[in-house]
């Protein structure tokens, strides 16, 4: 087994990138930037859980690789599939479904 030390620093950091999307998700327009840190919270979850179960340790950020892992050991994973494919998506404007596409340099 892992050592708790490294297992919760994937876990605060996890919360920290958490945290910071939610608290800016309703006052902020950069919903890029908010897509991006609740995928990291994901990516930090899963990898809390690899690591914590000593499973193999793959630098990747591919949510459904990492999903896949966890599953393999623990099914219940499986239930949040839908939610990381939608954070592998484009990211895209809460209640509109409108896709953001990033701006180009004038």
């Amino acid at each position: 087994m892992a050592e708790t030390r490294v297992v919760d620093e994937w876990v605060k950091k996890a919360e920290e990138d958490y945290q910071f999307a939610a608290s800016v998700l309703e006052d902020s327009t950069f919903y890029a930037q908010i897509c991006f840190h609740f995928h990291q919270a994901a990516e930090k979850y899963l990898r809390a859980f690899i690591v914590a179960r000593d499973l193999e340790f793959q630098k990747i950020h591919d949510l459904l690789v990492l999903l896949k892992l966890c599953s393999a050991v623990e099914p219940g994973f499986s239930e949040i599939q839908d939610d990381c494919k939608f954070l592998k998506l484009t990211p895209v404007i809460p209640c509109t479904g409108q896709r953001i596409t990033p701006r180009r340099k004038p």
